[in-house]
């Protein structure tokens, strides 16, 4: 599985007939804490629609810069958005820029954008200092920042900008975590909005420009069974002579999500063994220089899929002249070694903006342990429906535990953590529609095989502003039936881009809820009495956005995904407008009809058009061709692209009919019993 952090850092309001501006979404000049939680008419905070921008590329600043400048950003909008800025590379064609472009305001260029700091510097009280030998310092010195108006700042930037300390967190904590986050949470929760709670990490691995990596080992097959299982010595001899000796594991193809997975390492120098660990234990730990963009699975293995790697880092004796590395490894590996030190730890800037506006709480508390109890306090203290935006600690497996705990806790999650200028993405105001897209109503169902294709990911705002928005403007987009899930929320946290997507769909482009509502959410897991509060908010915000249909998560027994319950299927045609739901599943074809609602089961293939056409031959072999077959098909939004929808779409004739969900439900609505 692709995780959501290994594709994200990198990579217009024209009013239209027919299109009514949400309710709560009209230009306001109350500030960002003036709405209430909970109301279906408004979840998150006000913001101003901005008038002029001041902005800058941020995209060469250290991390610690652009947490300075986007604190202070947080600072400067929550009164009205007045600043922006470009975190990708500088250029005019990327989606900071494009949005900013869409927005067609008045705008002025800071070629230095530290420059920024002078200008509004009166607008800030002065800086809260965090410890840099404590990470987590950092985001109780954010939450801080917004309720003293202040920016963040170390002790360097500080005396370089002449900022005065409104408060001094050096020698305040130490490493541990659970202390840290427990002083923040009882001292600082009284004077925090409750109408939301964020999670951000407090630091980035960034990449060290110019590292020379040889390659080591390579599976040049596209292997998903684990079938090129075995132990592998990796002779890194030919990087001796400095300090350490750094390798990194990568998906050797990186379309796919079958990348490396390792579940023991030894190594040896001069023959003398001088480490040995499995992974996830605390063995490991001294060894595993950059984790962060891999996960552990099922079978105690890291692994890490598409664009994703691991990294060790092994320091071998003076007068090492052999370094033999071995491992069990198994699927599409790429193993490539350095001696140079790949990258570096700087402060996590991202989604800041937001955080200081709304006075915010962040904290980073991995869900599972002490972490994960303290968390669980959390979800406890703020109200039913609060959003948790932001991200969880392990990625992977911190999504499934850490939803699994908000969803608990009657909290809708909301991927946020590298949503950039979120202040100004809030306040723009745009035209939304609430119509519902007409259905290309087919007359009679035919014995024929109806698929439908859904790009995953749109329960992910910042996938929304920055990978899908690529996605978007591929020019062969339109060419073939596609449906995109989107987060309805993007209705209040970006309405200009919400707007887009739907004002600039073709007519074979079809806006789908993504998981599972208003909001990320596990249904199975949110208690009885707090679910239908989350599913009138997910109607009330299907019903602004024009949206009908959902992708949703179920739940999962003796490792395998169930069909969603009757109590929650039926909670869904009760509250919500929908016509048809999509749900996880990992069996054979799914579509029945519960709750009232037809359902189907996401389907899957790896590889991209010709393989993907493959496996659906496979299956179609098994049809006996005497009713329709419905086949709803998932995407992998981070290796797809609308080229390939078109590509797969030629290769399909007779019996297949590729078309769009809702025709599809409206189909399935009729054949079902």
């Amino acid at each position: 599985m692709v995780s959501r952090r290994t594709f994200l850092a990198g990579s217009g309001a024209v009013t239209a007939g027919g299109f009514g501006l949400v309710p709560g979404l009209a230009s306001s000049a109350h500030a960002a804490t003036s709405s209430t939680s909970g109301s279906p008419a408004r979840l998150l905070p006000v913001f101003s629609r901005p008038n002029h921008l001041d902005y800058g590329d941020v995209s060469k600043l250290s991390g610690g810069d652009q947490t300075l400048l986007t604190t202070l950003q947080g600072v400067v909008n929550r009164t009205e958005p007045e600043l922006y800025f470009l975190y990708d590379t500088g250029t005019m064609s990327t989606p900071d820029a494009k949005w900013l472009t869409d927005m067609h305001l008045p705008t002025k260029l800071y070629k230095n954008p530290l420059d920024l700091v002078a200008k509004y510097r009166n607008r800030v009280r002065g800086a809260i200092v965090y410890d840099s030998a404590v990470p987590d310092s950092l985001n109780v010195a954010t939450t801080l920042a917004g309720l003293e108006n202040a920016v963040v700042a170390d002790a360097d930037q500080v005396n370089a900008h002449g900022l005065r300390i409104v408060k001094d967190l050096r020698g305040m904590f130490d490493e541990d975590r659970v202390k840290t986050y427990r002083w923040q949470l009882d001292n600082l929760f009284p004077r925090v909005t409750h109408k939301l709670l964020a999670g951000l990490p407090p630091t980035r691995v960034v990449p060290v420009e110019n590292v020379q990596w040889t390659e080591i080992a390579r599976e040049t097959e596209q292997i998903r069974d684990s079938s090129n299982k075995g132990n592998y010595d990796l002779d890194v001899s030919a990087k001796l002579g400095k300090e350490a000796v750094f390798v990194r594991f990568q998906d050797s193809f990186t379309d796919d999500g079958w990348g490396p997975s390792v579940s023991e390492v030894t190594v040896k120098a001069n023959g003398t063994e001088i480490a040995h660990f499995l992974p996830g234990t605390p063995e490991e730990e001294p060894y595993l220089f950059d984790g962060v963009h891999s996960s552990i699975g099922g079978d105690a293995n890291r692994f890490s899929d598409g664009g994703g790697y691991f990294i060790y880092r092994f320091e071998p004796p003076a007068g090492t002249t052999s370094l033999v590395v071995t491992v069990t490894m198994w699927n599409q590996y790429l193993v490539t070694a350095t001696d140079t030190s790949p990258t570096r730890i700087e402060p996590f800037p991202y989604f800041r903006d937001y955080v200081v506006a709304t006075k915010a709480l962040v904290s980073w508390l991995p869900p599972a342990g002490e972490t994960g109890e303290l968390l669980i306090e959390h979800f406890a203290k703020w109200p039913t429906l609060a959003p948790y935006m932001g991200w969880f600690a392990n990625d992977v497996s911190g999504e499934w535990d850490g939803v699994d705990l908000a969803s608990q806790g009657g909290s809708p999650v909301i991927a946020a953590d590298f949503y950039m200028n979120g202040t100004v993405h809030s306040g723009f105001t745009a035209p939304i529609s609430d119509k519902v897209r007409p259905i290309r109503r087919i007359s009679k169902p035919q014995n024929k095989v109806y698929l439908t294709l859904t790009f995953g990911e749109g329960d992910n705002i910042q996938y929304c502003q920055r990978h899908m928005r690529d996605l978007w403007d591929d020019p062969k987009r339109g060419e073939a039936p596609a449906n995109w899930t989107i987060s309805p929320l993007l209705a209040e946290t970006g309405p200009g881009l919400f707007s887009y997507f739907q004002r600039t769909a073709t007519a074979n482009d079809l806006l789908v809820c993504g998981p599972s509502g208003a909001g990320y959410t596990y249904p199975g897991s949110w208690a009885a009495d707090q679910f239908p509060q989350y599913l009138q908010l997910t109607g009330s915000m299907l019903r602004t956005t024009g949206m009908d249909l959902v992708y949703s998560y179920s739940s999962r027994e003796n490792d395998k995904w169930i069909l969603l319950s009757e109590e929650i299927a039926s909670g869904f045609a009760k509250y919500t407008p929908l016509k048809g739901i999509m749900q996880t599943w990992d069996g054979d074809l799914l579509a029945v009809r519960q709750g009232g609602l037809p359902i189907v089961g996401q389907w899957g293939a790896p590889g991209k058009a010709g393989e993907y056409k493959a496996a659906l031959d496979a299956r179609v072999a098994q049809w006996d061709g005497a009713s329709p077959l419905f086949i709803s098909g998932g995407i992998n939004a981070w290796s797809w692209t609308p080229s390939d929808i078109s590509e797969l779409a030629a290769l399909l004739g007779d019996p297949y009919e590729l078309v769009l969900a809702n025709a599809f439900f409206d189909l399935l609505n009729r054949v079902l019993v």
